[in-house]
Formats: C-alpha cells, sequence, structure tokens
C-alpha cells in the first residue's frame, strides 16, 4: 500500500520510527529536567520570588495585559483575514490593473520584517508631528503582515478547488463574482482552515513585540513584574507564568480549529427515513394458484 507522497512503512520501519520516537521522548524529558534542575539550583523555584503572584493586584495585572492581548489579536485577525481575502481576489482577477498591484503589495509586505512595520506605523506619525497610542500601530503592522501571507493561503486554497466546480457554475450562468464567493471560497476554507488557523497563532504570538513600543499587553507587564528587587527580581518565574498563558491559548485555538474542520468535513447531520417495502405473496411453493 502507497500513500501520494510516499510509501506506507513496512514492519522494519515501523518498529525504527517507535525506536526513534521514544529516544526522542526520552531526550526531551532529559532536557526538561535539566533546565528545571539548573532553576532550581540557582534559585528560581525560592518562594520568595513567586510570592508576589499571590496578591490580587499582581493576578489583576495579569488579567489586564492579557485581555489587552486578547483584543490586540482579536482586531488584528479579523482586520487580516479581510484583506488577506481581498488580497486573494484581486491576485486571482483576470484584470492586471487588480491582480498586479495586489501581488506587488503581497511580495512587498511578506519581505519586510514586522517589526519594520511596526516602528513605521508607531514612529511615523511622531514624526509629522500626530500622538498616537501604541495600539493601533501594532495592530497595523500585524494586520499587513498577516494579511499579505493570509492572502497567499487564500490563493493557494482557491486554486486546489478542482476545476470542474467552476466550471460547472459557469455553466449555469453564474458570474465570476458569484462563482468564487459561493462555490469556491467555501470549499477552499476547508482545506486551508489549518493553515489559517496556524497562522493566527502566530499573530496572537506576534501580540508580544507591543512590549517594544510600550503597549500594556502580556510579555509587557510580565517584564513589569520580573523586574521587582523586592521579590529578588523574579525574571523567570514570570516569563514562565507568562508562556504557560500563551501556551494554553494557543492550545485552546488549536482544538477549537481541529473541532471546527472536523465538523465542516463531516457536514450537517440529516435524518434518513427507510420507506417500508410491501412483501406480495404469490402463493409461490405453496401449492395454491391465484384466482382469477
Amino acid at each position: 500500500m502507497s500513500n501520494v507522497l510516499y510509501d506506507m512503512p513496512g514492519p522494519k520501519a515501523r518498529l525504527r520510527n517507535r525506536i526513534l520516537g521514544g529516544v526522542s521522548i526520552v531526550g526531551i524529558v532529559a532536557l526538561l529536567a535539566y533546565i528545571v534542575m539548573r532553576f532550581n539550583d540557582t534559585g528560581q523555584f525560592d518562594s520568595i520570588k513567586w510570592q508576589q503572584f499571590e496578591y490580587a493586584a499582581i493576578q489583576q495585572q495579569l488579567v489586564d495585559g492579557y485581555l489587552t492581548t486578547l483584543r490586540t489579536a482579536g482586531t488584528a485577525a479579523v482586520l487580516a483575514l479581510a484583506l488577506g481575502a481581498l488580497l486573494a481576489v484581486a491576485r486571482l482577477s483576470d484584470h492586471a490593473y487588480f491582480r498586479a498591484p495586489a501581488s506587488f503589495l503581497v511580495e512587498l509586505f511578506r519581505a519586510i520584517p514586522l517589526l519594520v512595520l511596526i516602528f513605521f506605523a508607531y514612529y511615523g506619525p511622531i514624526q509629522l508631528g500626530y500622538k498616537v497610542g501604541p495600539f493601533w500601530p501594532l495592530v497595523i503592522g500585524l494586520t499587513i503582515y498577516n494579511g499579505s501571507v493570509l492572502a497567499e493561503i487564500f490563493r493557494a486554497g482557491i486554486l486546489a478547488v478542482a476545476k470542474g466546480q467552476a466550471e460547472a457554475a459557469y455553466a449555469l450562468g453564474m458570474r465570476k463574482t458569484q462563482v468564487m464567493w459561493s462555490i469556491l471560497l467555501p470549499q477552499a476554507v476547508r482545506a486551508m482552515l489549518p493553515a489559517i488557523v496556524s497562522q493566527l497563532v502566530v499573530l496572537l504570538k506576534d501580540t508580544a513585540l507591543g512590549f517594544i513600543i510600550q503597549l500594556p499587553e502580556l510579555l509587557y507587564v510580565g517584564k513589569q513584574i520580573g523586574g521587582r528587587l523586592p521579590f529578588g527580581l523574579p525574571y523567570v518565574p514570570s516569563y514562565l507564568v507568562v508562556a504557560a498563558i500563551y501556551i494554553t491559548t494557543c492550545g485552546l485555538l488549536s482544538w477549537l480549529a481541529f473541532w471546527l474542520q472536523k465538523r465542516l468535513t463531516r457536514g450537517p447531520r440529516r435524518k434518513t427515513t427507510v420507506a417500508t417495502v410491501p412483501v406480495l405473496d404469490t402463493g409461490a411453493g405453496t401449492g395454491s394458484t391465484p384466482s382469477a
């Protein structure tokens, strides 16, 4: 038995893969144990470094930073999805005056580092004499960069749909806009949903760059908490707490995407009824003859 991209492994290959997997797990566990031991030797687990997390004010700071992160990521995600869909449709247009500018913008914004885009959005208006807060420059930078990446994901997903789908829609008299939004995009979303969610997870983690322009998001709050001298400068405990929050949020987002993809692939449940077929008695095998 073979797959499209590779041959299915045989018994020896499966055994070798299991051995390599076991060795990898043991190596990762050993590395984590070494890191924990080093943290313990340097006093990172001392009670004084974790004591401040018991105060309600510190917990409220973490909650406020987390909410700022979610608000920034949510706003940028909605705008990036809209921008990505718009650029993807423009790149698939038959008209060069739509296709050429969209292709230029996608390639340009994908080539510029995200941090540079954030700096342009934040310091550019300041140089022109306009005072701006750190929220919208971060949102603009995330939207432009991730929107250009999502545009390529959308374009690839649309091109992956079988051409017969569009040809059948055109044969029914549908316009290209109707074919794109009613036929191609709904089918493409199912195929590209894992890639979209992966990019949104990247977007969520990239909100941590907001601490450079002093946006009070989760990482910025963690840095402030870790720099307090009365508690022994607990940078490592603070960053461990922040990392745990990020990991939990990204894990929940990935689980939601998996559930949504499974539901979209399965489709809605439909109730089916089985009609009862009457059985006619023809008298065969009983020796009787039908009456005239």
